[in-house]
């Protein structure tokens, strides 16, 4: 009898553990990264229509702000990790690849048809020949700005040239309107005018050879760079103190007329209030060197299913899911950019269509972002130091020099 219950007990111990299992299999934990409530709303509706599909998979979805998102995934992925997490492509992605964190995707890109469907992101989801990323979508970069503020100071066309653009800041001055808005607090859209400097000074080859660490920050040609930008600074197109704002506290000095452009990626105009999006254009940034060729900024975004992931079945089921034309449109479309899958329908809003037939039609490379293009180390220094030179534009010197002296530490260069 004893033994009968302790097998009866066993056998218990065994079904709850089996059924345990069986729950925890089921369930499938998301991290998302969002910026503002349309993001958020956009990736809900996805998620519900996943779990419409499939409703044997219950879904538990933790959405995070952008910035604190990018704090807290590392000791994610370290630790208690999710299912699934949003991320970037490039050196960010290699970055996690490399220390074993993210899982091996090559094959789900051969059973998806991801070769085919994501051939022009393959390269930046992969690291060593592998595949360790799905991208979602990736949007163009450029310069936005109020069409009313332009012909209130009598610009006539959208500045092609360096000389046009400098000519166009000098009348919006003039009219008592300051010309460009930057949220320096966030480093990273500082991070955006250096890249267009750069590819537009030095083209794309330089440009990556500079993200690699195979260039001195010493080097005549990226000090050229920021001495461009300082005429900017000089003249005071920008807005007073803009280290004082970051992104979306900088935006409401385009909506109420205060300033009149901003360097920004596409997926900012979904947030804009309705009545800003009639009177809101976007333009390529300008070229300052008519013998380099344009190279444009075209990050991508992306999903990952973390190494210490506990139901990497549903993860990828999930994956498969989002990565149809379908729903990557759809996702582009909420998020304000462009989808990542080549099947997907081009998009229909204005803004988001001429950041497509600009990356379309660009001849010189499209680079990640300077902080998805380099390092992780060495972009944060290297954004600290875009800080300091907007903060006092004199100490230039001595900033690269310390920069020169970071990029040596960290490439282990003489």
């Amino acid at each position: 009898m004893k033994r009968i219950m302790q097998a009866g007990l066993l056998s218990a111990a065994m079904l709850a553990a089996t059924a345990s299992v069986s729950v925890q299999a089921g369930t499938l934990a998301v991290n998302i990264a969002f910026k503002g409530a349309s993001q958020r709303t956009v990736w809900q509706s996805t998620l519900d229509e996943f779990k419409k599909a499939n409703p044997d998979v219950e879904l538990k979805v933790a959405f995070v702000d952008e910035e604190a998102y990018k704090i807290q995934l590392p000791n994610w992925l370290s630790s208690q990790a999710p299912d699934i997490v949003t991320w970037h492509n490039g050196e960010r992605m290699a970055y996690y690849a490399s220390r074993g964190l993210f899982e091996d995707l090559s094959a789900d890109w051969a059973k998806n048809n991801w070769n085919d469907t994501y051939a022009s992101s393959k390269e930046a989801s992969s690291y060593k020949g592998k595949q360790y990323a799905m991208p979602t979508v990736y949007y163009s970069w450029g310069m936005f700005y109020r069409k009313d503020l332009f012909q209130k100071a009598g610009i006539a066309a959208e500045p092609k040239t360096w000389a046009e653009f400098m000519e166009a800041n000098k009348k919006l001055k003039a009219a008592g309107i300051s010309p460009i808005a930057v949220g320096g607090r966030d480093a990273w859209t500082l991070a955006g005018w250096f890249d267009y400097l750069d590819l537009r000074i030095n083209g794309y080859a330089f440009h990556q050879q500079l993200m690699n660490g195979e260039i001195a920050y010493t080097d005549p040609r990226v000090k050229k760079v920021y001495t461009t930008w300082k005429t900017l600074l000089d003249n005071k197109y920008f807005i007073d103190n803009p280290l004082s704002y970051d992104l979306d506290a900088a935006q409401p000095f385009v909506f109420q007329g205060k300033a009149a452009m901003m360097l920004m990626g596409t997926f900012i105009a979904k947030g804009f209030p309705p009545k800003q999006k009639e009177v809101m254009g976007y333009f390529q940034f300008p070229t300052i060197d008519p013998a380099i060729a344009g190279a444009e900024e075209g990050p991508i975004e992306s999903l990952h299913i973390p190494s210490r992931a506990k139901n990497k079945v549903d993860a990828r089921r999930f994956l498969a899911f989002v990565g149809t034309p379908a729903i990557s449109a759809k996702l582009a479309d909420g998020l304000g950019s462009l989808p990542a899958n080549s099947k997907s329908a081009p998009p229909e809003e204005p803004i988001s269509r001429i950041g497509f037939d600009i990356l379309s039609n660009t001849k010189g490379g499209i680079a990640q972002f300077y902080d998805r293009d380099m390092t992780k180390e060495m972009a944060d220094e290297g954004m600290k130091g875009m800080q300091k030179f907007i903060n006092d534009p004199n100490a230039l010197d001595e900033i690269l020099a310390q920069l020169e002296r970071t990029r040596k530490r960290i490439y282990k260069k003489s």
